[in-house]
């Protein structure tokens, strides 16, 4: 019988501590849950001597991940220090000395998760890693367990809330990007380089990640289309707002006929849609499973506590296969082969912002282009420009079209006489 179970830890920043705290406070949970205590036996740092928001014994610290990494005494390693490929090195080095992982790491997951997976079954371990999507929502394990008797076909959701919280202010408010994104960093909300969040990159760690999981097929970074907010304009969210519609950073991933798209793009929702009303940090994702309908999990993103929660819920299951012999059992190689859909597979409706000469013709040049491909107006607003520059603007809602067609269309406005500048384009979900 396991006396007890002794856990390594690699990094003590926010997440960190935050594990640390976790685990001391919730020992009685922890006793209920799996039947033993746990103990912090090990935690790598860069300064042993530094100031921290936990009281650890200084013997517990250590600047030598081979403490943690080869420690005999050590059963779990939780990763919460980041970083890619020397953190790589450690998770592949703990696997082989048949140490179990949790780890809060998206980038880690997304470029190298199939190698870790594969190293993890080899040595018979687990390899969790729930707090990389979506911080304290439990979506990776609702997926796998919650939803496993069922067929996922599409998950769409708000997995960024760095961008989340600037186009929420935007939107309420009013406001410049360039003059919420100051604010954002200011928060802490948003890094000093704020690249990964803003230009939709960490959303599409995440979009692989929930790719992989919901369609049982190895989806790489590579295969996420990504266009992130930092061209968006207050002009696009006025007239978003105006045609009933609320604009967020959405990653979609769905599958059809076997074949998958996924994408994170600047997305127009119905202000009616659930995700419309998922505002500030918050993330949420929603699911259509073929059995059970739509489902959507809602809740905090990212920060210290919900975060370090998806570390050790990890960490219980971990623990519960420990006491039932049964690690390493839960890992299952992906079903299906990867096939990608291509863009007369994907269906969407689209915004289109244009600025045309102000004459007659104009808007029959426009229809003769659209009707050419079988692309068709649901909304049109045309607005002319007070200073009499001889331009007028108009912005289309297309109905549902493939995205090939609309391709095609966008190519040929922009060579069009009549089309001064197309100013902004953007998908329509959710209706």
């Amino acid at each position: 019988m396991i006396e007890k179970i002794s856990v390594g830890l690699l990094g003590l920043g926010t997440v960190g501590s935050g594990v640390v705290q976790i685990i001391e406070e919730h020992q009685d949970k922890l006793m209920h849950q799996i039947g033993c205590p746990v103990e912090i036996m090990k935690v790598l740092v860069r300064d042993t001597s530094k100031k921290r928001d936990v009281n650890l014994a200084e013997e517990k610290l250590t600047t030598n991940p081979d403490e943690v990494l080869s420690n005999p005494e050590v059963d779990v390693v939780i990763e919460v220090m980041g970083g890619v490929e020397h953190t790589r090195e450690y998770i592949l080095k703990a696997l082989k000395n048949k140490k179990h992982v949790v780890t809060a790491n998206k980038d880690l997951m997304a470029i190298h998760g199939r190698e870790l997976h594969e190293e993890a079954y080899k040595n018979n371990c687990d390899i969790f890693y729930e707090a990389s999507v979506a911080g304290g929502i439990p979506i990776l394990r609702g997926l796998v367990e919650g939803l496993a008797s069922d067929r996922i076909m599409k998950m769409m959701g708000i997995v960024n809330g760095t961008t989340n919280y600037i186009l929420t202010k935007m939107s309420q408010e009013g406001r410049a990007y360039e003059e919420v994104l100051q604010e954002a960093q200011q928060l802490g909300y948003a890094e000093a380089d704020p690249t990964s969040d803003v230009e939709g990159l960490d959303a599409a760690r995440k979009m692989a990640i929930l790719g992989t999981l919901g369609f049982s097929m190895h989806l790489d970074l590579e295969d996420v289309s990504v266009k992130g907010i930092s061209n968006i304009t207050e002009e696009d969210l006025d007239y978003s707002e105006r045609l009933g519609y609320t604009m967020k950073l959405i990653g979609i991933a769905s599958k059809t006929n076997g074949n998958v798209e996924v994408s994170v793009q600047p997305t127009l929702l119905p202000v009616d849609h659930p995700l419309a009303s998922v505002h500030d940090v918050y993330n949420a994702v929603y699911v259509y499973g073929e059995a059970v309908g739509e489902t959507m999990f809602y809740g905090p993103g990212a920060g210290k506590l919900p975060t370090a929660t998806a570390v050790v819920s990890d960490l219980v299951n971990v623990m519960k296969n420990m006491r039932l012999g049964v690690n390493g059992s839960s890992i299952i190689k992906p079903q299906f082969e990867k096939r990608l859909k291509d863009a007369s597979e994907i269906y969407s409706k689209y915004f289109i912002r244009l600025h045309v000469k102000d004459e007659a013709g104009v808007f029959a040049e426009l229809t003769t282009v659209f009707s050419n491909h079988n692309v068709s107006f649901e909304k049109i607003l045309q607005v002319p420009f007070e200073d009499k520059s001889g331009l007028a603007e108009i912005v289309i809602v297309t109905h549902t079209a493939s995205k090939q067609n609309y391709d095609d269309v966008m190519q040929k406005l922009m060579h069009l006489d009549v089309v001064y500048q197309v100013k902004s384009n953007y998908r329509v979900e959710g209706e």
